[in-house]
């Protein structure tokens, strides 16, 4: 059964990216959010290779993808990527299904870069303002008090902001890879960065031509999301009103982790 790995890599204006693919079938794309990576999918991928030709990558800044100094990896390049990527893999209209801050990303690529669609599914994403956490803010606004923490508690960091967002447990091994990008120097660097970038411009931009997306929508929500409350997912909904809505019960803000299964349904249910 295919599994996730990284095995491709891409130039792009943002630096090399890390791709990998699985399956055959129509083509779907899945896009990653902060501060995961392409990782977060892979108890998903074997089971969606069975139906389709499964594409994804590690955004730039993100996972095995290039973190260079300087980098910028805000919400605007990583549209820009998103469309190059699809022109990379010569994919035309593909399925995508987006978490997170993946939602804005690949929002941006379809309303503002002409990237269409054959159908599109948003897991928990960013999409509207206000975006964030108490903690996301913080980090924001002191970004140089971060940067240069001994490793211990750089690390203590990392793990409690992504413990923060579950609120079922995942398998140590899963826990510690989403963690493991963050942790070597230029992760580290990486990941203040991250903070240091976010602009809720880049969502508002967007906002007033969610009606217009031009592809069969559904919106999913893990319930107990403690970052994205389940209220964000219903004020998108009111937004997208053609689009389809669906809840996962008992998942926090990572249900292709929390509650794998479901989100399969969910997925498969509305791609087939």
């Amino acid at each position: 059964m295919p599994n996730w790995k990284l095995d491709e890599t891409y130039e792009t204006t943002a630096g090399t990216v890390a791709a990998g693919r699985a399956g055959t079938g129509l083509d779907l794309v899945l896009a990653h959010g902060w501060p995961w990576s392409s990782f977060s999918w892979h108890r998903v991928i074997p089971e969606l290779a069975k139906s389709f030709t499964v594409h994804w990558y590690d955004m730039p800044g993100y996972g095995k993808s290039a973190k260079s100094e300087s980098q910028r990896t805000s919400l605007d390049i990583q549209g820009e990527v998103f469309a190059e990527m699809m022109q990379r893999w010569g994919l035309q209209r593909p399925n995508v299904v987006a978490h997170d801050f993946g939602g804005a990303t690949t929002l941006r690529a379809h309303l503002l870069h002409g990237c269409e669609f054959e159908k599109y599914l948003l897991m928990n994403v960013v999409a509207m303002r206000p975006w964030g956490s108490e903690f996301f803010a913080h980090v924001g606004r002191h970004v140089e008090a971060f940067q240069g923490l001994p490793s211990h508690i750089h690390k203590a960091i990392v793990e409690a902001y992504i413990q923060g967002a579950l609120v079922n447990d995942v398998p140590v091994e899963d826990f510690d890879a989403l963690v493991a990008p963050w942790l070597s120097d230029d992760g580290s660097t990486s990941f203040y960065r991250q903070f240091a970038q976010a602009d809720e411009k880049y969502t508002e931009e967007v906002e007033a031509q969610f009606g217009e997306v031009r592809c069969p929508v559904k919106i999913v929500w893990g319930e107990n999301d403690p970052w994205i409350p389940l209220d964000r997912g219903k004020a998108l909904h009111q937004l997208m009103s053609e689009a389809e809505f669906a809840t996962i019960p008992g998942a926090g803000h990572m249900p292709q982790l929390e509650k794998t299964d479901s989100v399969l349904k969910e997925v498969l249910e509305f791609l087939k």
